[in-house]
């Protein structure tokens, strides 16, 4: 029945659908570089803040943004994006800074590695951090909450618009990597351009760690004064 205070939210109107993703050979490529190296190579773009990290040791994923703008302190768009992603999308959440509360827990990962997604980011907490890490879902959050959420159907969120967390606008289709050092997204149409700077980023680190390891300083090899 529809409450007449808060009418229910069709939510196919604030849901989109369609839209391009990041190519699966850049995600690929992107998947095994560090974080830091693509920020760095990027132009020191695209850092989610730190305070987001992943619930497991040694979790990591590298895939396209599918964006979801939830109410605060209520995860029902989230079961609703689990329905419409597709293998290899990363859930990128913005709860409207409502950070105390647990959006995410044991059931959902269980859904979305069943689904194939690529992993969850998420700008506030989420709960059952043992049984995420036994479940091995890449989830990179702010922390642990057990505080639980509710289900307003009447309440407006949106699936696939641009979200801002932090000073990072995330637009779906962007691509998202995360490792030990968290979160970067770098725009789905500069992906390929950067991800093969931070290839090329790599290869010049390996020569200079080389050099050091044979006896050079950091002041000589960068020409530091």
């Amino acid at each position: 029945m529809t409450n007449t205070l808060h009418p229910e939210h069709d939510a196919t109107s604030t849901t989109r659908l369609d839209f391009e993703r990041v190519a699966a050979a850049v995600v690929a490529a992107a998947g095994k570089l560090p974080t830091a190296t693509l920020h760095e190579a990027a132009g020191k773009i695209g850092a989610l803040p730190s305070a987001i990290k992943p619930v497991g040791k040694g979790m990591r994923f590298a895939g396209p943004a599918l964006t979801i703008h939830s109410p605060p302190g209520d995860n029902l768009w989230l079961h609703r994006a689990l329905e419409i992603a597709r293998p290899g999308d990363v859930l990128v959440v913005y709860a409207n800074s409502a950070y105390e509360h647990g959006y995410w827990g044991e059931i959902m990962s269980t859904m979305a590695r069943a689904r194939g997604l690529a992993g969850l980011v998420i700008d506030a907490c989420v709960r059952d951090g043992v049984l995420l890490e036994e479940i091995a879902f890449p989830v990179f959050s702010r922390g642990l909450c057990m505080r639980g959420t509710g289900k307003d159907y009447g309440a407006i969120g949106w699936l696939n618009a641009p979200v801002l967390i932090g000073d990072i606008t995330v637009s779906a289709g962007d691509l998202v990597v995360g490792d030990g050092d968290g979160v970067v997204v770098l725009p789905r149409a500069r992906a390929a351009e950067l991800v093969q700077r931070a290839e090329q980023r790599e290869v010049e680190e390996a020569a200079i760690c080389k050099r050091l390891a044979a006896g050079e300083s950091t002041m000589q090899v960068y020409g530091f004064h």
